[in-house]
């Protein structure tokens, strides 16, 4: 059979994965977002869905005050003796891990690690549990760095250690140890999540090493496919599946066209087979790289590969698919089967405070986004959101003079200016069903008000891309109300919200 590269798309970068029983576990990095680290569950690698998140209570994820790409990164997920492990790094606290015997209930408060660094991840064997990083050893050695710990209280049991430095790309990072063939195989990524990014790995007789590097490192990159849409592969995990076979989940990006070098739906979830040779070294993806398509037999006959093309409110569950900015105050939120209301406040989508924001993440570049808003106070709308700093925002806005504005607002950067104002009549309430429509180029924005097609221009990409916003994050379409540097007493209503995708293969 055929499979269609990402496997999840949009927004979900850093992807680890574990396997109990007959199904899979994926966790990915959250960034700024709450809750934190979503968790999907598959029985057959390639069809996901959203589970929940394993970071759920403002006490497991501090977030007051940070900005773009701050928080949660990249996390590792592991099942051992009945109990599944979610380890990660929050930049305000360090490295911390939390554990469910439940998968689809609540995970444990924090379970903090004193080892530096960040992209934390666990090895178990013989009774010990194995914890590595990037960062410097205790000695003040730079690499990929372990320690053993007690894995109920988090205490450092031995020296931090410095075992492995790489093959000498720019920033070791996404340590992951497996033991295969009578091997310990060590996993990681170099070259930084650009266009140089790589996987690489070495081998050795213990958990400590010594490792000698694959000859044939990097494992997998696409740095020398210029022109090619899928770029930036890297930070990948292992495994096996319930035939015996071998895979490598890992991020990658899309770039907008063939010729353009900018990307805004983030570093998104993708799979290549592994294969080992006699001597018991593996190689990964269709030589080397990973593609689009992939055409393999190892995916049992009668699995179809879902591509979801329609999110609404009633198909959509609020606390699986939406996520929040920041530690959201739930007080200016009521959602409903099919409605949602948004109380806005003095704090807006350019404050690193908390806005009343709820997103979902962007997952293909054709897209049509519409929702009917009905405001009496304040102003509420859509935005595209890459982060306080870069997006569009279309709304409708009470005046306080009186009447209504219908706006598009454009933030890019240090550039802030309302590009297209509407003034309409005075009245207690107005609807307005807004909607953008999005393709790799860019997003066009417009509006419907008692039966008058209104056209609000379009706007680019780019501008709104990782190239131009920095960070680690990916566009995402939110919902969102505030008030004009103050709180409203009524919400904003949203209804009839639907986000219909198409997705292009190209190869």
């Amino acid at each position: 059979m055929k499979y269609n590269n990402p496997v999840i798309s949009g927004f979900y970068p850093d992807p680890s994965i574990c396997k109990a029983g007959d199904r899979y576990y994926l966790v990915c990095s959250s960034f700024q977002y709450f809750p934190g680290v979503p968790l999907f569950e598959s029985r057959d690698l390639i069809n996901w869905t959203q589970i929940g998140y394993c970071l759920t209570r403002k006490s497991q994820l501090e977030l007051t005050g940070e900005g773009a790409s701050g928080g949660i990164y990249a996390p590792t997920i592991r099942f051992h003796e009945g109990r599944f492990y979610m380890v990660t790094t929050n930049i305000k606290m360090g490295n911390f891990y939390v554990w469910t015997e439940d998968i689809y209930g609540e995970w444990s408060e924090p379970v903090k690690v004193e080892q530096g660094g960040i992209d934390p991840s666990l090895y178990f064997e013989g009774g010990k549990a194995y914890f590595m990083s990037n960062g410097v050893s205790d000695d003040g050695i730079e690499g990929i760095t372990q320690c053993e710990i007690d894995i109920e209280t988090g205490r450092k049991l031995t020296a931090s250690r410095s075992i492995w430095q790489g093959t000498g790309g720019r920033f070791l990072e996404s340590p992951h140890l497996y033991k295969m063939n009578n091997f310990y195989y060590l996993m990681a990524a170099e070259g930084g999540t650009e266009y140089g990014h790589m996987v690489v790995y070495a081998r050795g007789s213990s958990p400590y090493g010594p490792f000698e590097s694959y000859k044939k490192n990097p494992v997998l990159t696409n740095r020398d496919k210029g022109g090619y849409l899928i770029q930036g592969v890297g930070h990948g995990d292992l495994i096996e599946d319930k035939m015996g076979n071998w895979w490598m989940f890992h991020l990658a990006f899309r770039q907008i066209s063939f010729w353009s070098m900018y990307h805004h739906l983030g570093r998104e979830v993708y799979l290549v087979p592994v294969t080992f040779d006699r001597e018991g070294w593996f190689s990964a993806g269709v030589n080397g790289m990973t593609p689009l398509s992939v055409e393999t037999d190892r995916i049992p006959e009668g699995v179809i590969q879902e591509h979801r093309t329609e999110y609404t409110f009633p198909n959509m569950d609020w606390k699986k698919d939406w996520c929040m900015l920041r530690n959201p105050a739930m007080e200016n939120y009521t959602m409903e089967a099919g409605s949602l209301r948004l109380r806005g406040t003095a704090v807006t989508l350019e404050k690193t405070a908390s806005p009343t924001f709820i997103g979902i993440r962007q997952k293909e570049m054709n897209v049509q986004i519409t929702c009917e808003v009905t405001v009496t106070e304040g102003e509420g709308g859509i935005t595209i959101l890459m982060d306080e700093f870069h997006h569009y925002d279309l709304a409708l806005k009470k005046l306080e003079s009186g009447g209504f504005l219908l706006q598009k607002r454009v933030c890019i950067g240090d550039i802030k200016y309302l590009q297209e104002a509407f003034e309409l009549e005075d009245k207690p309430a107005l609807t307005a069903k807004l909607t953008i429509s999005g393709d790799s180029s860019q997003y066009r924005f417009e509006a419907v008000v008692e039966g008058k097609d209104i056209f609000l221009g379009t706007n680019k990409t780019k501008y709104v891309s990782t190239e131009v916003a920095e960070g680690f994050t990916g566009v995402m379409i939110g919902l969102y109300a505030q008030g004009e540097g103050k709180a409203c007493k009524e919400p904003v209503l949203f209804e009839n919200f639907q986000c219909r995708y198409e997705r292009c293969t190209l190869e």
